[in-house]
């Protein structure tokens, strides 16, 4: 078994809408059945008695081993507690090579994953050891440390719930919620609305304090110390039990309550001052420890945290006793569980000998063990759910404090008796206020029910019906793609949208080219809804791009496919025929949002068949009114864009808007037909986002198609009276609309100048130079400037082949160099005459022709 290529599909895809893992799986053999290894099934299942085969058998009742390879990577996942459940195998047009595809929650766990389901199936086939356990472990260990914590976990859940779109920034807990314009983040239970200065505040203990006891909010006497004596003299002015903790600490780090003696306080100290150099000591106030959690300006949960202990059977020692107690797989440890490990360190240590106890003490049977007096589940602690208890001016203090620190979510740690009493009727008072606060014990608390804080979160940042989406459009098709995609954001510019735009030569932002090249795949899409400037998004959606890494987002207002032909790059990573191409395509049909709309060209069968898998609506586009997939579809009362009289017009019952195409520009007053159906696609996605028809007229007339707009987009140049259109056309189809174009041109002599790509098949190179040979009466060929693996002369040889049966063409010359080829043709125009140059460098040859015109 030799894997090739392994791709992470990290949006909705070919196969499915999950994120999966795909590889190309081969045989030395033809073929490789489970059969042809004895006993392999048999080995296989007793190493992973799990294993469910999906797809048991293929039409002849033979079971490939890629079928294996995926049962394997999909159980292993599920049996580690990954929430999978889509897998695939198919085998490709070369025989004995396989699609393997596998869902995945986790990148890192679904590639580890993969990884270890070759080994598990090498171990049955070479009948060796694998270890099951280890192999689970290892999985669920790397999916606690790469996956989200709880809070932020829960704060995601709820977003999705919405609608809402996320994407993760980093490895840890940063989450961008939201496109472009619309986006939030956080980091944690931290928000982008968070005050840093809030932050610093109460990271400040002390003054935390001071503030908060000018707001009239009880809190503790005490004061700052920096050495150990100093901190005992502090104890003595207070009286009494007090607490000892780091001034700018955390999560319960270094914190000692109920101290007493004077060693006590000096040990308390030690260990605070390890942690930061500034110590707080404090009136220890008695009571419970309760947390209570305000978002915005409410309370929205609240719970009594129980410190870490131990329950005696008079049998095991303490420290066994917290040994079984940190098996409990609720209990890891950092925060990935809803309870952490009891800590056992200085402060347990000395919690232990305050009450006469060792690690090796066996207490008595039932008797309750306290390891530390702080309740923090970051040290072991649990908590109970209190949030219906908590009385209502206590609740008004607590977002009281968390205003006057200036925090939009806030932990304010209480201690006091009972939550059901103010704090002033029982001396309880506000000892911390804290930022990030952890969300766990609201969660999923020990005891009680669990809240919805990740809801009251995301409640903040999105108003009721908010989902946090802007309009997002994607274009695919063989040809016309990039004219329409910039014909789209220029209509949403017109309505004052600012609009981020991805195509084949870049990435714009309101107008500006922020990167170059071919960006029309997920990433650069996804850096336009990353970006915080943009109102709505266009994006050109090539094949490319969807087979190496799936969509760049989850799902877009309107999908438009211009059409499917025999373009570029056929024979391609399995994709060999048209129909294979327009699977490609269809993919953005088929995450159209549910109210949404599909704009599909109504003359391609193959763009008409996508319709069936459209979760939303259907406009279909056309040239002719009469054209029957536009006639029923208009019968039944739906909209359609269509072509009548010199005017596009667009219908929907008996409601029509009609635009003539001697305020379109692009279209030449209708002389250019591919881009009048490009037009028509535009239109049709206009109307699907719901603009005014003032709107759409106007980014109609206004758009201009030069080399600076629609960069070899059919850009027309003028050169001592004669007429120069520079084109990328590079597809069969392509040349065949262009020539149509040009049948309606008047011109006294034709010429062009072609080259080819070498990564296309023989037939497609040949064809386009048939095409021309039929229009043109010179035909200047060069050569391209990239080979893409053919030899030298094999692509002007198939260029050649094309023109031996040419109807018109009388010259043909063979030049070196795309820039030589265009002077060639440019020493030979005369006036009335016409030259379509093909270009390869687009920026660089429109700028070359350009100074040659001028």
């Amino acid at each position: 078994m030799e894997i090739s290529r392994i791709r992470a599909l990290r949006g909705p895809n070919l196969w499915s809408r999950h994120t999966a893992i795909e590889a190309i799986v081969s045989y030395p053999e033809t073929e490789c059945l489970m059969t042809d290894i004895p006993g392999f099934e048999v080995r296989l299942r007793a190493r992973f008695p799990e294993i469910k085969f999906l797809e048991p058998v293929n039409q002849e009742g033979r079971c490939p081993m890629a079928h294996a390879l995926e049962a394997a990577a999909l159980g292993l996942q599920a049996q580690a507690g990954c929430p999978v459940t889509f897998s695939r195998s198919v085998q490709t047009v070369n025989p004995g090579t396989y699609q393997v595809v596998v869902e995945y929650t986790e990148e890192a766990v679904g590639r580890l994953a993969f990884e270890l389901a070759q080994t598990l199936c090498r171990a049955a086939a070479e009948d060796t050891p694998f270890d099951l356990a280890q192999a689970l472990a290892s999985l669920r260990e790397l999916d606690e440390d790469v996956r989200l914590g709880p809070s932020t976990g829960a704060i995601v859940l709820a977003a999705v719930a919405r609608g809402i779109p996320y994407r993760r920034l980093t490895e840890g807990s940063m989450v961008q919620f939201g496109w472009g314009s619309k986006q939030h983040r956080i980091q944690a239970a931290e928000t982008d609305c968070t005050s840093a200065i809030a932050e610093a505040i109460a990271q400040d203990k002390q003054l935390t304090k001071v503030l908060l006891h000018a707001a009239g909010v009880p809190v503790p006497q005490g004061r700052s110390v920096s050495n150990a004596e100093d901190a005992w003299n502090a104890a003595s002015e207070i009286g009494g039990p007090v607490v000892l903790k780091p001034r700018d600490g955390n999560q319960g780090k270094g914190v000692a309550v109920n101290i007493k003696t004077r060693e006590e306080v000096l040990a308390a100290f030690t260990v605070a001052y390890a942690i930061s150099s500034d110590v707080i000591v404090e009136r220890y106030l008695p009571g419970h420890d309760f947390r209570l959690l305000v978002i915005g300006k409410q309370l929205v949960a609240a719970a009594r945290r129980a410190p870490p202990q131990v329950i005696g059977d008079g049998i095991r020692s303490i420290g066994d006793l917290v040994e079984q107690v940190n098996l409990d797989p609720l209990r890891s440890n950092g925060h990935a569980t809803s309870l952490t490990k009891i800590r056992v360190d200085g402060i347990a240590l000395t919690t232990l000998a305050k009450h006469g106890y060792t690690l090796q003490s066996i207490p008595t049977k039932g008797e309750p063990v306290v390891l530390r007096n702080n309740a923090n589940l970051s040290t072991g602690g649990s908590a109970t759910d209190v949030t219906d208890k908590v009385h209502p001016e206590l609740a008004a203090r607590a977002v009281e404090a968390a205003q006057m620190i200036g925090l939009d979510i806030c932990g304010v740690d209480v201690v006091c008796e009972s939550v059901s009493k103010p704090l002033q009727e029982q001396g309880g008072g506000i000892v911390e206020v804290n930022a990030a606060p952890g969300l766990r014990m609201h969660l999923q608390p020990s005891f009680g029910k669990g809240r919805a804080v990740g809801e009251a979160i995301i409640a903040t940042m999105y108003s009721e019906g908010d989902d946090g989406r802007i309009p997002v459009v994607a274009v695919a098709g063989t040809n016309g793609k990039t004219t329409t995609a910039r014909l789209i954001a220029h209509i949403l510019k017109t309505n004052k949208y600012r609009v981020g735009l991805t195509s084949t030569d870049g990435v714009y932002i309101e107008g500006k080219r922020i990167d170059s090249g071919d960006c029309s795949g997920p990433r650069s899409a996804r850096n336009v809804l990353m970006h915080p400037d943009v109102d709505a998004a266009v994006f050109e959606t090539a094949r490319g791009g969807v087979l190496r890494e799936g969509l760049g987002f989850d799902r877009c207002n309107i999908a438009v496919v211009t059409n499917i032909g025999m373009g570029d790059h056929l024979g391609l990573s399995f994709i060999c025929t048209v129909e294979d191409l327009a699977v490609v395509k269809r993919v953005i049909v088929q995450n159209v949002a549910p109210g949404g709309v599909a704009v599909l060209n109504a003359a391609d069968p193959l763009v008409v068949e996508m319709a069936a898998d459209c979760p939303g609506s259907i406009t279909y586009f056309a040239m002719s009114h009469q054209h029957p997939v536009i006639a029923t579809h208009r019968a039944q009362g739906l909209r359609t864009v269509y072509l009548e009289q010199g005017a596009i017009v667009a219908a929907q019952g008996p409601d029509t808007q009609r635009i003539d195409l001697t305020q379109i520009p692009l279209t030449r007053d209708g002389a250019i037909g591919f881009q009048v159906e490009n037009a028509m696609a535009a239109v049709g996605a206009a109307w699907g986002l719901g603009l005014d028809w003032e709107t759409i007229r106007a980014g109609l007339h206004t758009f201009i198609n030069d080399a600076n707009s629609a960069p070899g987009r059919f850009n027309l140049f003028s050169f001592n009276e004669a007429t120069i259109i520079a084109d990328y056309g590079h597809n069969p189809d392509a040349i065949a609309a262009l020539v149509a174009a040009i049948e309606n041109m008047p011109s006294k002599r034709r010429s062009v100048v072609i080259s080819a790509a070498g990564d296309r098949r023989d037939h497609d190179i040949r064809r386009q130079t048939e095409i021309l040979g039929d229009a043109f009466d010179e035909v200047i060929l060069y050569e391209d400037q990239c080979q893409r693996g053919r030899a030298d002369g094999e692509v002007m040889a198939l260029l050649h082949d094309g023109l031996k049966q040419a109807k018109r063409t009388k010259s043909v010359v063979e030049v070196h160099g795309e820039f030589v080829a265009i002077d060639t043709a440019l020493a030979n125009l005369a006036e009335g005459d016409l030259c379509l140059i093909l270009i390869d460098q687009v920026e660089q040859a429109l700028t070359y022709i350009a100074q040659r015109c001028a």
